[in-house]
């Protein structure tokens, strides 16, 4: 373990792996193991198999290799800290985590050389942590009332090489207190018991005057009866306080930009065309199973003929809730971007005006849409995405609409007994300016991975009082 015993072990820059030493396996930032160094084992998880004897002589942080055949995984190898202890752990209880371990040292007021009592060692989670806080001169006095539980962790202590600043015993100190030799030679005190009240007036005799007091409970009625028990001992500046934890990750993300909101008109606009559109070919070919899907795909004029009189009343309301579609489907087309004559009259300058003439151009409302559209800068990529409104890649098939189809805003005009709709040219894809479509940015984003972790207990700290 890490602490401040020896210069050597105050960092592990140079520090190279030996054999039995303890190791951290980093698999990623919410999976890491504990493994002892065995030269003669391997150690084998999802990305591969890994011999320990390959690791001796390795700086601590390294990055090996999966060993196995055709195996390409790795790992990082990290030197044992309190805080990854916290998270690789044998739970023989329950522990407390980084978050309120950290408040508990620092509201402590730890610092190398003092002494520190603890109750309730349980799975030694805190106690690493009060170890090097006061280490390399200090010392922690753990007691576990569970007698398998305190050798299990005294193995421990002693495998981690803190045998020497940590002791540990047996006792109940709900019902005996703190031993007398104790008394009056803590710096800090630490309860983690059902009735931590019942402590509270031997943990008085064993503060040193202003040495602090810390209790952990999960219940707030623990809480008042040990606040009242700290009054009527003559402790002063109690608080009791509540940490939860939320951890973030930072990964990239792509986000589909578009430079103003003309575009994003555009492409709301284009998106509601177009599943009118496929909406209308489905309802055509119900009507008429003689159609074939690709004369239905393409934008032409259809008719269709009712085989019954039924089918000839289901023909004139498809046939009327297409012309109000068409009519809705321009109004929006018109709302949505007004005529901006100077950017038309630009346009018209640059040679892209659109000659109403001309067999292949589109309705005017479109026109006026191309026209009041800006040029897109040189550093956005007009690429179509996969969002709503963009063109999907054109694949040949009749059914598939083209990227000229999705770029060009086509105009409906009402026809006695159907709805013809103007064609989209290739070559007309120029009319609509680039400053429409959307552009992929990368960008570095911070996200919570979970919600804030929930309610764990509260920490109530207090000051011993100076005796008159």
């Amino acid at each position: 373990m890490v602490l401040h015993t020896n210069p050597d072990a105050v960092s592990t820059t140079g520090r190279c792996i030996k054999a039995g030493d303890l190791v951290i396996v980093y698999e990623r930032f919410d999976s890491m193991k504990s493994v002892y160094v065995n030269p003669g084992e391997s150690y084998g998880n999802r990305y591969g198999n890994f011999k320990l004897k390959d690791w001796v002589g390795k700086p601590f942080g390294s990055r090996v290799e999966s060993s196995g055949r055709g195996q390409t995984g790795w790992v990082y190898l990290l030197a044992p800290t309190p805080e990854l202890w916290t998270t690789v752990l044998r739970h023989r209880t329950q522990i407390l985590y980084v978050a309120d371990i950290s408040l508990i040292c620092t509201f402590l007021e730890l610092k190398p050389g003092c002494i520190v009592l603890e109750s309730g060692t349980g799975s030694g989670s805190l106690t690493h942590s009060l170890a090097r806080a006061i280490a390399p001169t200090g010392h922690v006095h753990t007691f576990e009332f569970h007698l398998p539980r305190a050798q299990a962790a005294e193995k421990e202590f002693k495998e981690h090489g803190m045998g020497d600043i940590i002791t540990v015993k047996q006792r109940n100190i709900e019902e005996l207190g703190f031993p007398e030799e104790l008394h009056g030679q803590a710096d800090g005190l630490f309860l983690d018991l059902p009735g931590p009240w019942h402590a509270v007036a031997s943990a008085a005799q064993c503060l040193r005057p202003d040495g602090v007091f810390c209790s952990f409970s999960p219940c707030i009625e623990q809480v008042q009866r040990t606040c009242a028990a700290l009054e009527e001992q003559g402790f002063f500046a109690v608080r009791s306080m509540e940490c939860l934890l939320r951890h973030y990750e930072v990964r990239q993300e792509k986000l589909t930009l578009v430079d103003d909101v003309e575009g994003v008109q555009y492409q709301q606009v284009s998106a509601k065309r177009k599943r009118q559109e496929e909406f209308q070919s489905r309802k055509r070919q119900a009507l008429n199973p003689a159609t074939s899907p690709a004369s239905a795909a393409i934008h032409t004029t259809t008719t269709t003929t009712p085989a019954s009189p039924q089918g000839a009343l289901a023909g004139q309301a498809s046939l009327a809730a297409e012309d109000s579609d068409a009519m809705m489907m321009e109004s929006s087309l018109t709302a949505a971007v007004p005529l901006n004559e100077q950017a038309a009259a630009e346009e018209g300058t640059a040679g892209d005006s659109v000659s109403p003439e001309d067999p292949g151009t589109t309705a005017p409302g479109s026109c006026l849409l191309a026209a009041s559209l800006q040029q897109t800068p040189n550093n956005l990529d007009t690429t179509p995405t996969g969002n709503a409104g963009s063109a999907p890649e054109a694949n040949g098939d009749a059914e598939g609409a083209t990227t000229a189809d999705l770029k060009q805003p086509v105009a409906q005009q009402g026809q006695q007994g159907g709805v013809t709709q103007a064609k989209a040219h290739k070559g007309d894809e120029k009319k609509m300016p680039s400053s429409a479509l959307p552009s992929l940015q990368r960008y570095v984003v911070a996200k919570p991975v979970n919600d804030a972790r929930g309610h764990t207990g509260y920490l109530t700290f207090a000051k011993r009082s100076v005796d008159d």
